[in-house]
């Protein structure tokens, strides 16, 4: 006689549990990150300033009529240790709320396949993350830098709207989806416009450490487009969306701690 056998359904090993552990101990490495940062660096201060019209007085002695010129004005400085250690500090509360007074709401949005915390956290730590590599690339100006936080936590958002948006339907709208890429793209359009100008007019002599910056975020942010579409597509183990949220979770860490010694390395090193 053959005897029967019997296969065990296969589940997946990523439970809302083992989740919460995730959530409590990336809490505690992103606060151990911040505070470290703090602790070993050497202060780096860059301006920001702001531009404006006015009255020329030469221009407009000569023309023997009034002529509007271009001045800037220092409005304040930010230290970019201070930059670093926030995005770590805003990561670090955003996991130690999931797992503790928001947990039951995160599962049970989890449950739904959508995560509001995880793109409001994105929202504000990535695109802190966004004006530390546009202050290295010498950006100074300070309408420029509150746009490029806006239009990168605007990318984040519409890949909350993506979630929200496509609850319970069969096939995903990627309207959503296909704007909060275009919306990814500009900041790094504009580093790369800033390098340009530093080649074209300048001397060119950009550390190789902030270039080292672009090349590893822009794959990181990449990673991050691709985890959400896989999820939407439930490729392989992307069908499981916990497994996605643990790919979200994981490349979380990783950006924020490539990004945070990188910047260390190269400028906040005592």
């Amino acid at each position: 006689m053959m005897k029967a056998t019997t296969e065990k359904p296969t589940r997946s090993a990523i439970t809302l549990p083992s989740l919460k552990s995730w959530n409590v101990w990336l809490a505690f490495i992103h606060a151990i990150q911040g505070a470290v940062i703090l602790l070993l660096s050497a202060t780096k201060i860059f301006p920001v300033e702001t531009h404006y019209l006015t009255l020329d007085p030469v221009s407009t002695e000569l023309a023997g009529h009034p002529v509007l010129g271009s001045a800037m004005r220092h409005m304040f400085d930010i230290n970019l240790a201070y930059l670093v250690a926030a995005f770590f500090f805003i990561a670090a509360i955003a996991h130690g709320i999931a797992a503790t007074v928001y947990r039951d709401r995160y599962e049970a949005d989890l449950k739904k396949k959508i995560n509001k915390l995880r793109w409001i956290e994105y929202a504000l730590s990535g695109s802190t993350m966004i004006v530390a590599i546009a202050v290295l690339s010498g950006v100074a100006d300070f309408s420029t830098l509150v746009m490029l936080f806006v239009v990168n936590a605007f990318m984040y958002l519409l890949s909350l709207a993506m979630e929200v948006y496509n609850q319970g339907k069969s096939r995903p709208n990627w309207l959503v989806y296909i704007l909060g890429v275009v919306a990814g793209i500009v900041p790094w359009f504009v580093f790369g416009v800033y390098i340009w100008g530093a080649n074209i007019y300048g001397s060119g002599d950009i550390p190789g450490f902030v270039y080292g910056i672009y090349v590893s975020m822009f794959l990181l942010t990449a990673a991050f487009a691709a985890n959400l579409y896989l999820q939407y597509k439930k490729s392989g183990q992307w069908k499981d969306f916990l497994y996605s949220e643990r790919v979200f979770m994981i490349l979380s860490l990783v950006a924020k701690t490539v990004l945070a010694w990188q910047i260390f390395a190269g400028a906040l090193r005592p």
